[in-house]
């Protein structure tokens, strides 16, 4: 994998989202499709004709939590990481951001990629969407990841915590649901909020550089993008309901694999997702906390081609 840089050549009238410098990843083109209404960004690679893989990150991140993992996916699977509405460089709409709303953008994206199924991979809200997007276009699904991620009306708490050992890890969560407060708080110190959660939730302080907290700052800084990121906290009732009244016609029937980590936030995904899903298995990522991917990305690329070997 080479440096990322910044390529202004694939800048082009379709990205939404242009006062954000575009990074590189060798192998891999940066793509926009209309996703029924809203422009997504994908990043694809790898092989044309392998299965395919969808990979979807979540705050305060973008596509680019992925470009460890990608590279050792490229050479058996067709890949394809895409911004979720609101995130990196896609588009940040005014509408809903509940994760049935998501799910189909999504999903929609993938469509006018020419991928007709796929394994669909998620982190922290990206999980959100894909649980959701399970529910609602199961057919076209091959198997479900999630990484380190509570569900909105499944297994995310009702209650937040106030002992100060567990408090710390959903504190935000009430937080971004208050109006107004937050984007007056937090403008200008995009850079600080976002530092916080990677640097304290990942096991290793250390685990991401300057140069990607600046770009994880400046996605939710620019054009709506902080709007947008609390906008999924504040649509999550919606999400939970939605999601109630799915699981009360149907049960997840695609195998759904749970990665959980050492020190994340989650202790067993496949435990919390099994009650709602036919076929529930899980792993344990030893020495990381919450950012899986950024942490440990061999381990998870194995996972996730283990997974799809084992389900084909």
């Amino acid at each position: 994998m080479t440096d990322p840089a910044t390529s202004a050549w694939h800048v082009s009238e379709s990205n939404p989202v242009r006062d954000l410098p575009l990074h590189d990843l060798a192998g891999f083109t940066h793509r926009w499709v209309d996703a029924d209404g809203v422009r997504l960004h994908a990043v694809e690679g790898g092989r044309p004709t392998g299965p395919a893989v969808v990979l979807l990150a979540g705050f305060p991140q973008t596509w680019w939590a992925w470009r460890k993992v990608m590279p050792s996916l490229a050479d058996r699977f067709r890949v394809v990481a895409i911004d979720l509405p609101g995130q990196g460089h896609s588009e940040r709409p005014e509408r809903s951001y509940d994760t049935h709303t998501v799910a189909a953008h999504v999903h929609a994206a993938v469509k006018a990629l020419g991928v007709p199924t796929y394994w669909l991979v998620a982190h922290d809200i990206g999980a959100w969407v894909a649980f959701s997007l399970a529910l609602k276009f199961e057919s076209r699904l091959r198997g479900v990841a999630l990484l380190d991620a509570g569900i909105p009306g499944i297994t995310l708490p009702d209650a937040i915590p106030t002992d100060p050992d567990r408090a710390w890890k959903t504190w935000h969560f009430a937080f971004h649901l208050v109006p107004d407060l937050p984007e007056t708080l937090l403008a200008g110190r995009e850079r600080d909020y976002v530092g916080w959660f990677l640097r304290t939730k990942a096991l290793s302080p250390n685990t991401f550089d300057d140069a990607e907290l600046d770009h994880y700052a400046a996605a939710v800084a620019v054009d709506g993008g902080l709007r947008a990121s609390l906008a999924y906290y504040r649509d999550a009732a919606e999400s939970a309901r939605k999601n109630h009244e799915a699981l009360k016609r149907q049960h997840l029937t695609v195998p759904v694999l749970g990665i959980s980590s050492s020190h994340g936030s989650i202790p067993d995904m496949a435990a919390s997702i099994s009650p709602w899903a036919d076929d529930a298995t899980g792993v344990v990522v030893p020495d990381a906390g919450h950012f899986i991917p950024d942490e440990q990305p061999e381990a998870v690329a194995a996972a996730i081609a283990d997974f799809i070997v084992d389900g084909d």
